[in-house]
């Protein structure tokens, strides 16, 4: 079984600030993790190779420095990682990232299936994964939180809803975004961290994948971020001092007068 897990290289979250300039992500000075999503997409693609045989390749969309989380995901068992990196990918939408990684994936020979985290959380737009499944020509799965069956014919998952779940059949090749219930992500091991020092990256900037120039980056992006800004606060405000129990008598004297 050939196994693709897409990672992102995001901002460590209790870090973020917002450039006042560009309106984006200041990334600069700020610790990078793996996507934490991600991480779960990666652990149930290597739970699926010890399963079923076949290989994991971990692909991410980035700077060279992207280089660290395809590391840390050959340190917790991927087999190969390749780094999707150029200039011309920078400021890219989630369409135009949907193409690239597309482009991407066929460059490489495909995948039976391709694991994606439900959303960044540097975006929370949860539409990379649909969208790179949709420019394949494939089915996808959103919000897969357990594979029940695995099968040569496809998978049995099962996924998340707001009351309860939904039971999917799913043919090869297919396109999951799994959420945190899926596994619990296990640890680099000592041999994993060997491993992975010594891996070598595939790089493919946009010639090597065929990429439309027109198609890629902010000139493939038809949406930009024009404004951020605070909302406005809107209601009375008070703040509470003193001990708990002073503050819950505060908390009451306040809220008296509506239950009246």
């Amino acid at each position: 079984m050939k196994i693709v897990v897409c990672i992102k290289q995001v901002p460590d979250a209790k870090e973020v600030r917002l450039d006042p300039e560009t309106n984006t992500l200041a990334r600069e000075g700020v610790e990078s993790i793996m996507n934490p999503y991600d991480q779960h997409a990666l652990e149930e693609g290597v739970r699926l190779r010890e399963a079923h045989g076949g290989e994991v390749t971990v692909i991410t969309m980035g700077p060279p420095q992207a280089e660290a989380i395809l590391r840390l995901a050959i340190s917790c068992g991927a087999d190969q990682g390749v780094l999707v990196s150029d200039r011309s990918f920078a400021g890219a939408d989630t369409w135009a990232t949907s193409y690239t990684l597309e482009k991407a994936i066929a460059s490489i020979g495909g995948a039976d299936v391709v694991l994606c985290g439900k959303q960044a959380i540097d975006g929370d737009t949860a539409q990379v994964g649909p969208g790179v499944a949709t420019r394949l020509g494939i089915p996808f799965v959103t919000c897969v939180q357990k594979i029940r069956e695995c099968n040569e014919q496809g998978l049995l998952v099962e996924r998340m809803m707001d009351d309860g779940y939904d039971v999917v059949r799913t043919p090869f090749p297919v396109v999951l975004t799994v959420v945190k219930d899926i596994n619990e992500p296990r640890v680099p091991s000592l041999k994993g961290k060997m491993k992975a020092k010594k891996a070598e990256m595939k790089v493919l900037n946009a010639d090597d994948i065929g990429a439309d120039a027109s198609c890629i980056g902010l000139p493939g992006s038809p949406t930009q971020v024009a404004r951020v800004f605070p909302p406005e606060a809107r209601g009375e405000r008070s703040l509470l001092t003193g001990t708990l129990d002073e503050q819950i008598d505060q908390l009451v004297e306040k809220l008296t007068p509506y239950l009246q």
